[in-house]
């Protein structure tokens, strides 16, 4: 039975999609590689993540670079 809830705690866990706008050229490696852990390389592509207090932080740390793509 656990996995049944497991199923359904994954389901209905809250997403935001973030979209990157910016190049990660000529910016610190670390912000480079915050936006490779979101799972953007390339301008326009676009990543959906579980919306946790870790991935805002990443979001937060490259908010120049990225923007959060709303109604998806």
């Amino acid at each position: 039975m656990a996995k049944a809830t497991e199923k359904t705690a994954a389901s209905t866990a809250k997403t935001v999609t973030v979209e990157q706008i910016g190049s990660p050229i000529r910016r610190p490696f670390s912000q480079e590689a915050t936006l490779v852990g979101l799972g953007l390389n390339k301008r326009h592509r676009r990543s959906t993540l579980q919306d946790t207090p870790a991935v805002r932080g990443m979001i937060a740390k490259v908010g120049h670079l990225v923007r959060v793509v709303e109604g998806e």
